[in-house]
């Protein structure tokens, strides 16, 4: 037995799959956050077979510019775990919001108070459709300078700039607390107000409206489609992707991922560097055409 296959299990999906639902970093993407050739075609595969593939992912719209070319007919996105479905098909800077479930300012402000509370020194960012604005104590992130810096109470005002922007997801960081003791502690204090997810290796946690994540929206975009569970196929990674592995009807964890990822899938592939995705993606098609090939 390879290596590769001791770190596989891979069962065929019980339906014949016709949506594939992938996490991006850490899972379809490479560490390097390229798109490997065996990848780009393995997606394209899938398409001209019919399967369409959608995009689930922690990241904001205006980080999708490295999967914009690969979109294929639909061209939607589901953004910032559940929070947006994106069309990105104007390009970038131009990525069109078709559905956003939005946290609302005064529920965001209360979770800041819990974790306060809970976790003394967490700072804050509030991730709105149009850029991120964040207190000064938080981390920058160097891809995406800030729209505006100050206390979140200030950030969450009603007069506050960008007001008018719906809010995503309410970002918090922990300079110090291990990843899993942040989150567990965060949806303890939180108590069912808003959905606490983490996608990140750090102490940073997304936080989004109650009932928002990537399983709900997803479920959502396949209802419209008139596409079951069932017919649904599901990569992730990360504690952010648990609800949507669970939901879905085949789901596999990659080869990095964490524990809880593992636990919550069917199956597991290889890692993300691996071409994992493209791996399952690969033997689904083949079992087609040998079914069709009787």
């Amino acid at each position: 037995m390879t290596s590769a296959t001791a770190r596989t299990r891979t069962p065929a999906p019980s339906v014949p799959p016709r949506l594939i639902a992938t996490d991006l970093d850490g899972t379809l993407l490479r560490d390097d956050k390229s798109v490997s050739e065996r990848t780009v075609a393995a997606l394209a595969a899938a398409e001209t077979a019919g399967i369409e593939v959608f995009f689930v992912t922690g990241r904001p719209a205006r980080w999708m510019n490295v999967v914009a070319d690969h979109v294929h007919g639909h061209g939607l996105a589901i953004c910032a775990n559940g929070a947006a479905v994106v069309d990105l098909h104007g390009g970038p800077g131009a990525h069109r919001f078709t559905k956003v479930r939005g946290l609302a300012a005064p529920n965001a402000l209360e979770v800041v108070e819990l974790l306060r509370a809970a976790a003394p020194g967490t700072s804050f960012a509030v991730d709105r459709t149009g850029g991120v604005h964040h207190e000064p104590e938080y981390p920058p992130l160097r891809m995406d300078p800030a729209c505006s810096v100050a206390p979140v109470e200030k950030l969450l005002m009603a007069d506050a700039a960008c007001a008018d922007e719906p809010i995503l997801k309410l970002l918090a960081h922990h300079p110090e607390m291990a990843p899993d003791d942040f989150l567990a502690l965060a949806r303890e204090a939180a108590g069912g107000r808003a959905e606490i997810t983490r996608s990140s290796p750090t102490a940073l946690l997304e936080i989004s409206a109650p009932g928002v994540t990537k399983a709900g929206t997803l479920a959502l975009c396949c209802a419209e489609r008139g596409i079951s569970p069932a017919e649904v196929v599901a990569f992730g990674d990360m504690p952010n992707d648990v609800e949507m592995l669970s939901w879905a009807g085949a789901s596999y964890a990659m080869g990095n991922a964490h524990p809880d990822v593992i636990a919550a899938a069917s199956g597991r592939t290889v890692a993300n560097n691996e071409d994992g995705v493209a791996v399952v993606i690969e033997r689904i098609l083949a079992d087609r055409l040998s079914v069709e090939a009787g």
